[in-house]
């Protein structure tokens, strides 16, 4: 029996549609107005839910250790700031949370957090109907540990971890909660084409097998929807991707994200390749009852045929439509050796009610 969870008014699972997280994270700028309206487009574009991500730069980087580095590695290596700086102006005002909240209840959408601070998840928990664990945190026991006791559905985010640390992460989630969507992720945050090669979504089918019990998601940083359309054929049922207005603008999230227009299209094609897989059962479909008679074959008489005869194999031949009352090719050897009981013209079908 496949697993359902709820998040928000939402039933999610095998059986419903894929459930698409906006991540807002640092594309709000800064600017609270920017931020509810970008809550809009994204409902207007097809999201089920907006998240962002509550941290303040000291409780979650060391700028001494960060200045330590010498230079900013991977997609740091283009922010024209100190990394504690750029999470300084990308931090998230507690204060907003009501207000974002209201918008996205205005909007029709769920709202969702990842918390970077143990010391909020408290405050912030009577307004979230989810919890997000970035991947960064997937060693932070602790966390998890904090967001799984809640009694709200966790959503896990694996990147750049090893199998034995989602499974640490695991056992410690699922000591307080069933309600799990683990998610598949890559975290090179650069936009590169070549990130399409470490994606790995058939990871997706070890966390299948492994973890039989929990909803399987897809948190993508990659270009386009390609992932996406990948992720939800192999199970995925949760997909996240970064969400702002355009993706020109200066900071640390907007290169990577998708567009109104992009992520309408993502929603689009999703929809379509739900349709399109549809179930397990292999059946003649309501639109192929037609065809089905039209391209198959039926055994029909080469030739007249007078009653008394017997029939032989260059008696028949196989042709195209298979009417009602003919019989499929693979019966023919059941028809050889019998009298016919009536006389037959070419091109007759051949059926046992024909036979003595």
């Amino acid at each position: 029996m496949s697993k359902v969870i709820e998040i928000g008014n939402h039933k999610v699972g095998d059986d419903y549609p894929v459930y698409f997280i906006a991540d807002i994270a640092a594309n709000h700028d800064g600017d609270l107005d920017r931020a509810k309206a970008l809550i809009y487009q994204c409902a207007e574009a097809g999201a089920d839910a907006a998240k962002f991500q509550n941290f303040r730069a000291e409780t979650i980087v060391s700028d001494r250790a960060f200045n330590e580095m010498n230079s900013q590695v991977s997609h740091q290596a283009k922010w024209g700031k100190s990394v504690f700086e750029a999470y300084s102006d990308a931090s998230l005002p507690m204060e907003w949370t009501e207000d974002l909240k209201k918008t996205c209840d205005d909007a029709g959408i769920d709202y969702l957090t990842a918390p970077y601070d143990l010391d909020i998840i408290a405050e912030l928990s009577p307004h979230v109907c989810a919890w997000k664990l970035g991947s960064g945190d997937i060693t932070w026991h602790e966390n998890i540990e904090a967001m799984a006791r809640d009694g709200k559905p966790l959503l896990m985010a694996t990147g750049a971890a090893e199998m034995s640390e989602v499974r640490m992460a695991m056992d410690v989630a699922r000591s307080h909660t069933g309600e799990i969507v683990l998610m598949q992720c890559n975290t090179n945050y650069t936009a590169s084409l070549e990130n399409f090669r470490h994606i790995s979504l058939n990871v997706l089918k070890a966390y299948q097998r492994e973890f039989p019990d929990v909803v399987l998601g897809l948190s993508d940083h990659t270009p386009g929807h390609v992932t996406v359309l990948g992720a939800v054929s192999l199970g995925a049922r949760v997909i996240e991707k970064h969400f702002t207005d355009n993706t020109s603008r200066t900071g640390p999230d907007h290169k990577f994200s998708m567009d109104p227009t992009s992520w309408r299209e993502m929603i689009d094609a999703t929809r379509l390749l739900e349709a399109a897989l549809g179930t397990e059962k292999k059946q003649v479909m309501e639109n192929e009852k037609e065809t089905v008679k039209i391209q198959r074959r039926g055994i029909r008489a080469v030739r007249k045929i007078c009653k008394g005869e017997v029939l032989s194999t260059e008696d028949l031949i196989s042709l195209r439509p298979c009417s009602d009352g003919c019989l499929p090719p693979y019966r023919a050897a059941e028809l050889l050796g019998k009298k016919v009981k009536r006389d037959l013209s070419e091109g007759d079908c051949v059926s046992f009610e024909d036979l003595e």
